[in-house]
């Protein structure tokens, strides 16, 4: 469901609070206490069926004796009246409820009998589309309102980060250390069991929330995936987004399925996702506290390259080190900032970078280096360090570094290292609005979690190359995974898979089939000695666990020996396969290859996933892998063999040229095809893929088929994949065109479009003059969210004619379009063709509206929207546009 109606809950205009009590020690008191003292100007009401009164405030006996009905209702009430209550509330028109409550569930069937009553209380709010915030949960806080629906901390400071939880012990924790730093919230979500209400929706919110700059998430589990990954990739392109993932480890996984009721998934599975939302993820507490650190002061570096100010050359190194190990760039001092620091500074300063102005600087020398340091453009923030001495006061340092100018001119991240008297200093600086650390590695980490959200925005944004066409036979590959599901096999044959990956352009070895020695003598003789035999059996997964591979056989002799000895081995070893036969395969001579494995397989969370790794017989004993999320790209592939470790012999070493990386990412790319094209396909591996400067080539493959029922195609997906089946040609006054879904390796395409339109079609389309894309926003233009937006490109041969689009809201009941015609092809029906194209493609996803916004004085695209059933409404205050607006309730 989404967003919908949740307008209600970071912004009510009335509340109610059910289960009020005054009784101490009681989460109702607390409840209420923090109600009360928050300052909430809407209005207020409890209700208790007791009655009676607390601090002055009525308390009514139900909610039948409510004046009007509240947008948002808190219920920490025993769970047996929850559902009643719920349904109370959507008959009168509450539209949220905050259900603190935790289930009635007790003793073994605990989480049976909490599942069922979390469904109970969905089925009892659906017909009134009234969403429910838990349960089991501790609240919702909004601070600028005055909102504190919570038993967390009571006092709250208003700000512009939030967090979001499913543990309400980590969130009152956040809070309480929020405090004590000076830090503040825009909104305080505790997610508990996640019964409707999901981070997905809530995340959908903070994307177009002004007064959140920037989200801490601590996650145990994920609902809906697809919905999730959606809303991460649309927020975290607006503002930072950190996140911790607990129950990283199996025990503690288990604990956090009994704590929330959600599955936990692959952790590594989970960090790739994270990573392909552009998401920051982090690995405990502190780090997620250094992260609210900088983020609640809004730090923004000017680059990455960092400047170290220090009066303890030590400090100065072990931030030195620290920064380098966390992958960050120290600032390399311009000639002119050099010598301004030799003007001011003692003639033993460390004259570089970490600047040592030495132990027994005062507050204006600190002043006077940080003035200079920052005036260098180089320099993207300072690192401002103090070791407290007897020479100078911490705290007068630490004033002066704040009132200082070169401190509005460059970001600068405070590290006062010691005890009380650098306390006193870190209190001066949160102050003044800038992060202060007690360690320099948590003020290192507080700085490059910035960093590295930069990174990966820049990472997701960079332009993927084409893949070489190469026609894929999915027909061939459906054939071969029927037949194996009619014989009722799981497990294709090592020929079969080859005939798979061939299939989709994935070079693969020579493989001949025989029955017995004598036919593989044969055919070693056919292909050429040296040659591998291998034996072949549906009920054998790993042949080489049962001794069923033979390399390097030279003779006759040879291949009889070993197809007598593995069909030995494999009849003590594995006495119940039937052995169907035997493959021989000639011996790839590259001296200089490297054994990669790649694979696929299915995530009960995130749905189908990729891997690569190093590979052979050795892959999951050295265990170097890295995941991925499909659909991939090459630069997605390329960005995910980066994390290998085997991808440093991949570069070439010594007398060892570069392997063909881009051949590797390739070869991925295709296997993210072939999943989404053939559904049942559950697993599959290629170990080994031979990989050296000529390129790639599998020599054995291991692929699991498993009939999916009920899914349309790539509905399993986390991420939805290019949507082939929407390409189509139309016919169009003589004219055979294309339209296509757009693609992100469509950007030099739409930017030499660009470049042809008119600037008075640039005004109508963007509003605004437009030179020319820049990079980031063609990124933003041509790599969508397939799931939620949609754009369709008018091809006539290879010239683009016109661009359609399509932005859905999280709930799909409203989108908006966008529509552009090339100015020397207008007049010609493309822009009627490509709207008409667009509305159909709603209908199709169910989508109840569709909505444009267009400059009065574009009389054209008016016109064409009248006539294609829209009707005029007011446009956004302030702007001199109409609203046009469809029904599509013909559905």
């Amino acid at each position: 469901m989404s967003t919908r109606n949740l307008e209600q809950l970071i912004a009510p205009r009335s509340l109610v609070a059910i289960g009020a009590s005054a009784r101490p020690g009681s989460v109702g008191a607390a409840v209420t206490r923090n109600l009360l003292a928050g300052g909430f100007k809407g209005d207020l009401h409890l209700v208790n069926i007791k009655g009676g009164e607390i601090e002055g405030h009525p308390l009514l006996h139900s909610l039948a004796e409510l004046p009007a009905p509240a947008d948002l209702a808190i219920i920490m009430t025993p769970a047996g009246t929850v559902p009643d209550l719920i349904h109370e509330l959507g008959r009168r028109g509450t539209k949220v409820a905050v259900v603190i409550s935790a289930g009635p569930g007790q003793g073994p069937s605990a989480a049976e009998t909490n599942a069922h009553w979390r469904q109970h209380l969905l089925e009892t709010a659906r017909p009134f589309l009234l969403r429910v915030v838990g349960p089991n949960c501790i609240g919702y806080a909004a601070p600028k309102i005055g909102l504190n629906g919570s038993f967390g901390p009571a006092k709250l400071k208003s700000g512009r980060l939030a967090a979001i939880a499913q543990s309400g012990a980590v969130l009152a924790g956040l809070v309480d250390w929020g405090m004590a730093q000076g830090i503040g919230f825009s909104h305080l979500f505790s997610m508990g069991d996640m019964a409707d209400v999901d981070f997905g929706d809530v995340l959908d919110m903070l994307a177009r929330d002004y007064d959140t700059r920037a989200v801490l998430m601590y996650v145990e589990g994920i609902t809906h995936a697809r919905k999730f990954m959606s809303a991460a990739r649309g927020v975290a392109r607006l503002k930072p987004v950190i996140v911790l993932k607990a129950g990283r480890h199996a025990a503690a996984a288990q604990a956090a399925a009994s704590h929330t009721g959600s599955m936990a998934g692959s952790t590594a599975v989970y960090e790739a996702a994270f990573a392909r939302a552009g998401l920051v993820g982090v690995t405990d507490l502190g780090e997620l506290f250094d992260a609210a650190e900088t983020l609640g002061h809004g730090l923004l570096p000017r680059s990455e390259r960092l400047a170290i100010l220090t009066n303890g050359g030590g400090a100065g190194i072990i931030a030195t080190d620290l920064l380098i190990d966390e992958g960050g760039e120290l600032a390399a001092l311009q000639a002119g900032t050099l010598e301004q620091l030799d003007k001011r500074l003692p003639r033993i300063w460390s004259h570089g970078n970490p600047v040592d102005i030495v132990g027994d600087a005062d507050g204006v020398r600190y002043a006077a280096a940080l003035d200079i340091l920052a005036a260098d453009r180089g320099v993207g923030a300072v690192l401002a360090m103090n070791v407290p001495t007897a020479l100078a006061s911490s705290e007068e340092v630490a004033r002066a570094v704040a009132g200082s100018g070169g401190r509005r001119m460059v970001p600068v991240v405070g590290c006062w290292i010691g005890g009380p008297d650098a306390d006193a200093g870190r209190r001066a600086l949160h102050e003044a609005g800038i992060p202060a650390f007690d360690t320099p590695l948590r003020a290192v980490h507080g700085f490059m979690h910035i960093i590295q959200y930069r990174r990966g925005q820049r990472a997701l944004q960079r332009t993927p190359p084409s893949v070489a066409e190469v026609r894929s036979d999915t027909a061939l590959v459906r054939t071969i995974v029927e037949t194996a599901l009619a014989d009722d096999r799981q497990l294709l044959t090592e020929p079969e898979s080859k005939r798979v990956l061939a299939a989709y352009g994935i070079p693969v070895v020579p493989t001949e089939i025989v029955r017995d020695a004598a036919e593989a003598v044969a055919a070693a003789v056919r292909t050429g000695f040296p040659v591998a035999v291998k034996i072949l059996s549906r009920d054998i997964p790993h042949k080489s666990d049962v001794g069923g591979v033979a390399l390097d056989l030279v003779s006759e002799q040879a291949v009889l020996d070993a197809v007598r000895e593995m069909t030995g081995k494999a009849l003590v070893m594995a006495n119940r396969a039937r052995i169907d036969g035997f493959v021989v395969q000639p011996m790839i001579r590259r001296p200089n290859a490297i054994e990669l494995i790649l694979g696929a397989a299915e995530d009960k969370v995130f749905g189908p996933i990729l891997m690569v790794g190093h590979g052979g017989v050795a892959a999951e004993v050295i265990d170097d892998k890295a995941l991925a999320l499909p659909p991939l790209d090459p630069v997605l592939a390329e960005s995910a063999l980066a994390r290998t470790r085997v991808d440093r012999l991949l570069r070439g070493y010594r007398d060892r040229p570069p392997a063909a990386r881009s051949a590797v990412a390739e070869a991925m790319v295709r296997l993210s095809q072939l999943i989404a094209d053939v559904d049942d396909i559950a697993e599959l591996d290629v170990n080994p893929l031979l990989v050296d400067a000529e390129g790639v080539i599998a020599l054995d493959a291991r692929i699991v088929v498993r009939k999916q029922e009920g899914q349309e195609r790539a509905a399993r997906f986390a991420i939805r994949p290019y949507p082939v089946e929407l390409e189509s040609d139309v016919e169009h006054r003589g004219q055979r065109l294309h339209i296509r879904p757009i693609r992100p390796e469509d950007e030099e395409l739409l930017n030499t479009f660009t470049r042809h339109l008119t600037a008075e079609d640039i005004r109508m389309r963007f509003f605004g003059p437009l030179r020319e894309l820049s990079h980031e926003m063609a990124a933003r233009l041509t790599q969508i969210d397939y799931d939620r937006e949609m754009a369709f490109l008018l091809l006539d041969g290879r010239e683009l004619l016109g661009v359609g689009r399509l932005a859905a809201d999280p709930d799909f009941e409203q989108a908006e379009f966008a529509l552009i015609v090339a100015s020397d092809r207008q007049r010609r029906g493309y822009g009627a063709l490509l709207l008409g194209h667009v509305l159909d493609y709603a209908r199709g996803r169910r989508i109840k509206r569709v909505v444009g916004y267009v400059l009065r004085e574009n009389h054209r695209m008016l016109d064409l929207t009248e006539r294609l059933g829209f009707r005029r409404e007011p446009g956004r205050a302030g702007n001199a546009d109409i609203c046009v607006v469809k029904a599509l309730d013909d559905l």
